[in-house]
Formats: structure tokens, sequence, C-alpha cells
């Protein structure tokens, strides 16, 4: 019965292992359905074809992906679901690296007011003409209706100045942009806690250290409470 006590001990390594694989297979299945939102491929002629031969990306569906030899080697940079028969645009955050993104000849009724938070990227939009660009007019540097679509163009940093103090956030953080009419703050440095307000760093060892101690016990206290119970062969 000692293999009992030893399967014991495997299982939370089993079930975190179990749980990463999970967690890397959704992320991978989020961008997969991104660009399989649509029946067929991107085609040389649209905006976003042409841009992505210029940019030398790779087409993979209704999207196009850039391999630029980083950390993060292949990612998308254009998406194409023009003409897909959608009505609600929600969750495209698969697409969240993009900079341009075409959903033009659709019949969308309404587009989610956080469908786009989170692409700070995006600089170049096409919807049908009477869809409002995302966080508005004032969100983007051009807007012009061509061709029966409304062109969105040039993001618009949110922020007085990106990575400096700014008045959107609270004294002692920075100001960063996160998508149209969106921007994210964050303490600034040797700032910390509720709005910023504290000094200093965070104390990781004072409040991990027991923490991780307390759970060492813990585990060596099941461990031997296992093994007085499995009884040997």
């Amino acid at each position: 019965m000692k293999m009992k006590a030893g399967f014991s001990l495997l299982k939370p390594v089993v079930l975190i292992f179990i749980f990463n694989l999970c967690f890397y297979g959704s992320y991978q299945l989020t961008e997969l359905q991104v660009c399989e939102l649509c029946n067929g491929t991107i085609l040389n002629g649209t905006a976003v074809g042409q841009f992505c031969s210029v940019s030398a990306g790779r087409i993979d569906g209704r999207c196009c992906l850039k391999n630029d030899n980083t950390s993060d080697p292949e990612h998308i940079i254009g998406l194409d679901l023009s003409n897909c028969s959608l009505t609600h645009v929600e969750d495209l955050q698969g697409a969240s690296t993009s900079l341009m993104i075409d959903l033009s000849l659709n019949p969308i009724v309404n587009i989610s007011d956080t469908a786009f938070q989170g692409f700070i990227e995006l600089n170049y939009m096409i919807l049908p003409q009477y869809i409002v660009c995302p966080g508005g007019n004032a969100s983007w540097e051009k807007v012009e209706l061509k061709d029966g679509n409304r062109i969105c163009k040039g993001q618009k940093d949110m922020c007085n100045q990106t990575g400096q103090l700014s008045i959107n956030c609270p004294e002692n953080s920075l100001c960063a942009p996160y998508g149209p009419s969106f921007f994210e703050c964050s303490c600034a440095d040797g700032y910390r806690g509720y709005k910023c307000l504290r000094e200093g760093e965070f104390p990781a060892l004072q409040v991990f250290g027991p923490l991780g101690a307390s759970t060492v016990v813990i585990s060596f206290l099941l461990w031997v409470t296992q093994r007085r119970k499995a009884k040997p062969l």
C-alpha cells in the first residue's frame, strides 16, 4: 500500500499540469476561433489582404499573422470579417494584437462597448457606414465615409501623454492607452495600494513568506499522515 501514499502526493502535481494544459489550450482555441469565425480566407485584393502582403504576413483563414522572430513569434496583425453575416460584435480578444480590422458588409446591429478594450495597436477599421467607430469619433484621428463604409483611422491616445502622470488617473499613478476610448492606470515607481496612496514596494516577502511556509508545513503533515495510514505490503 506504499504506492497509495505516493499517488496521493502526485495528485496536486497532476492537477496543476492539467490546469496549465487546459489554460494554454483555451488560449490557442480563442485565436483559432477568431480566424475561423467566417468561411473562406482573406483575398489579396481586399484592404486586409493588401496590408498583409505589404507587412510580409501569412494568411490563416480570416487572419493575417505576423512572424517577427520575437518571444511571441506569430501573432494576429490583421482580421478580415467582412461579409460574414455578423449581427453582433462582442468578443474578438483573440485578435487584440491586430493593427487592421475589416467588419464591412455585415448586418451589424450592435457592437459591445468593451469589444475592443485592450486593442492598443488597432489603427485602422472598416465598418458599415451606419456603425459608429469604437469609442466615437473623438477616439480617432480621422473618420470618413467611403464606398458605403465608415473608416476609422489612427487610434488616439486617451492619456494626456503616454507613460506620464495624467489627470485621468489618481495622483502618483501613470496612464497608458488600452484601446479606443479606454485607458488604464498603474502606480508610479515607489507607490502602491488603493489609488497608489502607499509609498514603498509591495511587501511580497512578508505576505507570501508565511503563506509559503504554512503551505510547506501543511503538506508535510499531510504526507506524514498518509504514510501512517498506508499499510505495508
